[in-house]
């Protein structure tokens, strides 16, 4: 190394003990403890996530191997979901507790609960809130696929597992190596079933699907005692059970409803009369369940319910529900927009000055329809605030007034701030009840599609 400059040009009165920068940073070297690197983590900046260095692998032994990640990867995949990214859903579990207590009130002591969790639970997590209906007192669960009662069996549930609609003949096998019990209303895939079941000295349970005018599947109604004159010959058949579904169950006017349970009766009485006995008979949805006692028969199926979700208002008199779900962010960014400039896609907001615009990372893409740009609030404090310009895939923004008011506390919203998209706070609530009425639609629509993106975290 070339001696560094002294900063005394053109003067040669240097005193013996003098030492310029070079020979000193020398000596430094020489000095110095001959230890190996190690690669320590700095203190944490103020601007680092809290903990953000308790997931850094250990490198005391020595030197980082070139391409080695300083992190645990094993430990950073398991920071918790708010952690991961700041939008998530959360499905009190307590709240699915007392919806199958309630449900389970308005049953006699002898008829059973099946708990439908088709469409991973209606969005809530089919293997999380199996297990507690269960436990709370649901009796059987019904799926709508094989994949589906597929992921029950891995999870560990042992309870009986119903398949709402005939599967494809080729998953027949599937059937039988997860213990599922099908629906079935073809003569040739009743004898199928039964075939692949007696080559292996097993039984094929069935539970037997009656059309009585709802025409979406089943055997017509006064076919049924021909249907079974045709497959019950077969050893390994058995016919577990017979059902039928109610088209109009939640319609204020019961009259169709009451057909349907005239011609579902008159099936079962045929069937009786020509020997054959039906086995567990269910017919009541969630609407039924709660307005017409006199179709609970042997079972009834309940999925609306158990969620939390009333199926028509003439349930809310009768039934006393807790919704489970709820839908939470952080605020992602904040600023000051000035008076006419707009927001989001389209500018079809505009702002009227005075107002701090909150991003948050949640979009149509996590369930959070479009079509409710501008006619949704949200819940921060305990209070609502306006949704504001178009609904993106990822992100959307909503409205804080800054003026002061003398009779309201002023808030000032800052990154990391909690709001709730769906839920409630003190005397604020955001339902999905609310959401489905704007958008013309059905609760269960807007719950599932919650589950497209969003982790669930289960309290």
């Amino acid at each position: 190394m070339n001696d560094l400059p002294n900063g005394f040009t053109g003067y040669s009165g240097i005193s013996p003990d003098f030492e310029s920068a070079a020979d000193a940073m020398r000596r430094s070297r020489a000095e110095a403890p001959q230890t190996s690197h190690v690669n320590t983590p700095s203190p944490m900046r103020s601007s680092a996530p809290d903990g953000a260095f308790q997931y850094t692998r250990d490198m005391s032994s020595g030197r980082r191997v070139q391409g080695e990640l300083p992190f645990d990867l094993d430990r950073i995949d398991h920071l918790s979901t708010p952690e991961r990214r700041w939008a998530w859903s959360e499905i009190d579990l307590g709240a699915i507790r007392h919806n199958v207590a309630d449900v389970r009130r308005h049953l006699g002591s002898r008829t059973r609960l099946m708990a439908v969790v088709k469409a991973d639970g209606y969005g809530h997590g089919a293997p999380e809130v199996s297990k507690v209906m269960l436990n709370a007192g649901a009796d059987r669960l019904a799926v709508s696929n094989i994949d589906e009662a597929m992921q029950l069996r891995k999870a560990g549930v042992r309870a009986p597992i119903l398949i709402l609609a005939q599967p494809p003949a080729s998953s027949i096998p599937l059937l039988l190596g997860y213990n599922v019990t099908p629906t079935i209303y073809n003569p040739e895939y009743a004898i199928a079933y039964a075939e692949a079941a007696d080559l292996h000295g097993m039984k094929a349970p069935y539970h037997l699907a009656v059309n009585t005018g709802m025409n979406r599947i089943g055997v017509r109604f006064d076919e049924a005692v021909e249907f079974l004159y045709q497959v019950s010959f077969h050893r390994a058949l058995e016919l577990e059970g017979t059902f039928t579904h109610f088209a109009t169950a939640d319609d204020a006017d019961p009259f169709e409803m009451q057909i349907q349970a005239k011609h579902f009766i008159e099936a079962l009485q045929g069937m009786q009369a020509a020997g054959f006995d039906p086995g567990i008979v269910h017919a009541a949805n969630t609407a039924a369940t709660y307005r017409y006692p006199d179709v609970h028969f042997d079972m009834v199926r309940c999925g609306l319910a158990l969620y939390g979700f009333h199926p028509c208002p003439e349930t809310r008199d009768i039934a006393d529900l807790k919704p489970a779900m709820s839908v939470h962010a952080r605020i992602t960014d904040t600023r000051f927009v000035p008076m006419s400039e707009g927001v989001s896609y389209g500018l079809h907001y505009r702002s009227p000055g005075s107002v701090k615009i909150c991003t948050v990372p949640i979009g149509y893409a996590d369930g959070l329809r479009r079509n409710l740009s501008g006619n949704t609030d949200f819940i921060m404090n305990g209070r609502y605030f306006r949704q504001v310009g178009n609904i993106c895939m990822d992100q959307c923004m909503f409205e804080v007034d800054m003026r002061s008011y003398g009779t309201r506390e002023r808030i000032d919203p800052q990154v990391g701030d909690e709001v709730i998209i769906v839920g409630s706070q003190g005397i604020a609530e955001v339902s999905i009840d609310e959401m489905a009425y704007k958008l013309d639609t059905i609760p269960y629509e807007i719950a599932i599609g919650f589950s497209h993106r969003l982790e669930r975290v289960y309290v």
